[in-house]
């Protein structure tokens, strides 16, 4: 049996965990900051999931910390535990690169400097979190996979020669491997959700405006924060944090606290309800089961049948399960539309010179984006909004969606389609994740299982629009009832 001291075991507890070894004075935050630190040196030579570490701050943010939980006087719900932060929000004190060999490392404006944390950062420092440091993301999370010119490649933690998939790559990646138990990403078309399957770990999307997010995204309302997690009790308290308000964002929501607590009938993680095998999370939803969206996507036949063996647990665990299909009449067109005039807004003030440094497919998309009318936006503006009213009525009928995450588990690094698809872009192979984003409703995803290679598998849970606290219950029931635990990756991989 591991020595519960020892970093090994340290850095594979969850954050609930860790609280409460803090409270009982196993083991401190110093203790776990210096396990997770190590567990990063060891790790990021293979997966390239850090963009640079925050080691001293974060030491000195652990001892203090340590001197709290010694005077019984934590500071809120994250006292102590490490998080890693995707390189695309903003943190005090460090840079902002946002995987751009385009932003000045000295900072922006004219007196340069890194002086404020971007909303859900402020949050963490709020509650005492630990922050060891910014993890990968492909230029300004553009696409589906996780590689950029200024920060390479990051690597799946089930086998190196696969893409840990993004944009949110890096924070995957990193959750899967022990090198910090919570991560907060983006979501602007799946890129926590796509990360977290390829990488077997929890991802979840808010509803959107839930978390504050300062600046804006160039990618406009399409993009959401969220966390990625060990598991759904872990993301749930990070949602907690993170969804506290900010005046910088005009869109936000009301904070979404207590979530955590209300995931389970008397609080305490690791049960639903006094049952305690998570039928009180999911018994009496409605859920609606759509394996191909009507036929439109073509499902690798060992992730269908992975999805459709969780969904059956569900059906054990209480729920009414149909199978029955949105109306998601391909709403790609109109993504393209809304995503690339945000790559065009985004590369706009770049002379030619920035250019030339930019991920060549990121120049196509702004390009194409550039060549749009404003007619075009608004009325690729008004199938998103069909598309909501469509799926606001599908959920008057069904508390919840439930699809595989992704068609397929991961493929070669270094790629944005697989090699042999015959398809260029990212959304090719997001079917399922991407139309969330225009209807801005909550989905997380799970793992179900692994392929013959042992590459994982999500499924993906949806809800209706505010809707996050019933796509969290359901995702904890599917963790208590074991259907949710896949084998950790392997360092020799």
């Amino acid at each position: 049996m591991t020595d519960p001291g020892s970093p090994t075991f340290l850095t594979d507890l969850t954050a609930h965990q860790l609280l409460a070894g803090f409270a009982k004075g196993d083991f401190s935050p110093v203790d776990v900051t210096q396990a997770v630190l190590e567990r990063i040196e060891t790790v990021q030579p293979l997966v390239n999931a850090f963009v640079r570490l925050n080691a001293d701050e974060a030491l000195a943010q652990a001892g203090a910390s340590a001197v709290r939980w010694r005077e019984k006087r934590p500071q809120g719900l994250l006292d102590g535990v490490p998080v890693s932060v995707k390189d695309t929000f903003r943190q005090r004190g460090l840079p902002t690169l946002r995987g751009s060999r385009t932003v000045r490392a000295e900072g922006e404006g004219p007196a340069g400097g890194w002086d404020q944390d971007a909303p859900a950062v402020a949050r963490l420092r709020e509650h005492g979190a630990v922050l060891v440091g910014k993890t990968t993301t492909p230029e300004f999370g553009w696409k589906g996979v996780t590689d950029s010119a200024l920060s390479g490649v990051t690597r799946n933690p089930y086998d190196l020669a696969r893409t840990s998939g993004g944009s949110s790559g890096g924070s995957a990646a990193a959750v899967a491997l022990g090198a910090a138990p919570l991560s907060i990403g983006t979501d602007g078309g799946g890129s926590v959700r796509i990360p977290a399957a390829f990488c077997g770990v929890f991802g979840f999307k808010p509803t959107y405006g839930r978390v504050p997010q300062y600046p804006a995204s160039p990618f406009g309302t399409l993009a959401h924060a969220g966390p990625l997690a060990r598991d759904a009790a872990d993301a749930a308290l990070l949602l907690d944090v993170i969804s506290g308000p900010d005046p910088r964002d005009w869109s936000q929501l009301a904070p979404a606290a207590g979530v955590s607590g209300s995931l389970t009938e008397d609080g305490r993680v690791g049960q639903v309800g006094r049952d305690g095998d998570g039928t009180r999370g999911v018994r009496g939803l409605r859920i609606a089961y759509s394996p191909s969206l009507g036929g439109q996507v073509a499902v690798d036949p060992e992730v269908a049948a992975a999805v459709r063996r969780a969904v059956g647990r569900l059906a054990e665990l209480g729920a009414y399960v149909e199978e029955a299909d949105p109306d998601l009449t391909d709403p790609l067109a109109a993504f393209h539309t809304l995503w690339s005039s945000g790559a065009a807004r985004l590369l706009q003030p770049l002379n030619r010179q920035q250019l030339a440094l930019v991920d060549p497919g990121l120049r196509e998309m702004a390009a194409a984006g550039a060549r749009l009318s404003a007619l075009d936006y608004v009325a690729a503006t008004e199938v998103r909004v069909m598309l909501g009213r469509r799926l606001g009525l599908f959920h008057t009928a069904y508390d919840l969606l439930v699809t595989p995450t992704l068609p397929i588990t991961a493929f070669e690094a270094g790629r944005e389609t697989p090699a042999g698809s015959g398809r260029r872009r990212w959304t090719a192979w997001t079917p399922f994740t991407y139309p969330f984003n225009l209807t801005q409703q909550p989905a997380a995803t799970v793992p179900c299982g692994v392929d013959g290679k042992g590459l994982p598998i999500g499924l993906q849970l949806v809800g209706a629009r505010h809707a996050d606290e019933v796509v969290l219950r359901a995702a904890h029931a599917l963790y208590v009832s074991g259907a949710a635990r896949i084998p950790a990756p392997s360092d020799s991989h």
